[in-house]
């Protein structure tokens, strides 16, 4: 009988933590049984998942510490004969921990695997936390980070010694994000949103949440559609979020709402980053953003902020441009350097896809992922024996 992991998640939407698990779920379903249980909601991605046959449950968490989840997962673990509970991120990994309960070892508790994909900003280190968390993390457990960054923060905010933590890289489909080498995607996706064929396009996909700072991007924009001659620059924003309508409203005070097109939830990124010429992210704070990896898959140069895993990702000078946080003039003057200079966008849109299929492949990410299960979920089962 195959192993049984559990992704758990706060819920399934079409961000990073939620894409790769449901990736994972595609990709090894004849080596492993996944289902995925959601402590928030299950969200459109869970919705699709659930429609593909996989088990996806609404915990429905209440405000607060509530304990009700820890007993739903924990009934949950012996009707399923859940192997593996994978948590992505912290919340996620403590009710994994608290279905367990705090005391005892391994018998009839499965092993966590805790995948770190990013950090709050701001991150303050929180003693009490640090405290619980030795009381959560067994011996048996594993500890992953997306990234450098990511587990350094780990380490310095959560209290988790460095030697716990493997860093796995995000990884993408290289062949699902590719350059549109002849122009026609371009031209075809460019004329579905009534866009001139010479008109210079900015594309942002990420959610209108705080940790992204949209204001800093559409005033980046702003800063740099003013610096622009000849054919007026086109900004596209793909998603939603709570911060949509005051994005929309700042677009309107700066006076280029009609330069900023809102496009909403999208299931063609790969075809958006066809019509685009530069990729921007102005996020705050970011582990191993998996919409740059994408980006770079499909050769479009890099403007974005030099936060967290940012760095790692994308090679300064080489594959693209970094900011500071917050710095909508810097952002705005690297925007206008890439726009103005098609050679450059050539090279480094080049570049950054050389550096993705060299580093931050889907298969290696995959693969590596795949032994862990192996290796936890034989020990929990060896235990039981």
């Amino acid at each position: 009988m195959k192993p049984v992991v559990a992704h758990v998640l706060h819920r399934l939407y079409l961000a990073g933590a939620e894409v790769l698990a449901a990736a994972l779920a595609r990709r090894l379903g004849e080596r492993f049984t996944f289902l995925f249980l959601c402590l928030d909601e299950i969200g459109p991605l869970g919705a699709q998942l659930a429609g593909e046959g996989f088990t996806v449950v609404d915990l429905k968490r209440k405000p607060g510490i509530d304990l009700s989840v820890g007993r739903r997962m924990k009934q949950l673990t012996r009707e399923h004969r859940i192997d593996l509970l994978h948590a992505h991120q912290y919340t996620p990994f403590f009710y994994s921990a608290l279905s367990r309960g705090l005391r005892g070892g391994f018998t009839g508790r499965p092993p966590i695997l805790f995948t770190e994909h990013g950090r709050h900003y701001p991150d303050p280190r929180k003693l009490k936390r640090i405290a619980v968390n030795k009381l959560l993390l067994r011996p048996g457990d594993r500890v992953t980070a997306v990234g450098r960054f990511v587990k350094r923060a780990l380490v310095d905010k959560e209290g988790i010694r460095d030697s716990r933590i493997e860093v796995i890289y995000n990884g993408i489909d290289g062949d699902t994000f590719t350059p549109d080498a002849t122009g026609q995607l371009r031209a075809t996706v460019r004329g579905e949103l009534g866009i001139a064929a010479d008109q210079p396009v900015v594309l942002q996909v990420a959610r209108f949440h705080p940790v992204k700072d949209h204001a800093t991007a559409v005033r980046a924009f702003a800063a740099a559609k003013a610096q622009m001659s000849g054919q007026p620059p086109l900004l596209l924003l793909a998603g939603e979020g709570e911060l949509k309508a005051d994005i929309e409203t700042l677009a309107s005070q700066l006076g280029i709402a009609d330069a900023v097109r809102f496009l909403g939830v999208r299931g063609d990124v790969p075809r958006l980053m066809a019509a685009a010429d530069v990729f921007m992210l102005s996020s705050l704070s970011e582990g191993v953003s998996v919409t740059l990896l994408e980006a770079m898959g499909a050769g479009l140069p890099i403007a974005a902020t030099d936060v967290g895993g940012n760095s790692e990702v994308v090679a300064a000078n080489e594959s693209g441009l970094l900011s500071p946080r917050g710095d909508a003039q810097g952002l705005g003057r690297n925007l206008v350097t890439l726009l103005r200079d098609a050679g450059l966008r050539r090279r480094m849109g080049e570049g950054g896809r050389a550096r993705l299929l060299q580093t931050f492949t889907q298969d290696r990410m995959h693969e590596r992922y795949a032994e862990l299960y192996d290796e936890l979920a034989s020990v929990r089962r060896s235990r039981e024996a």
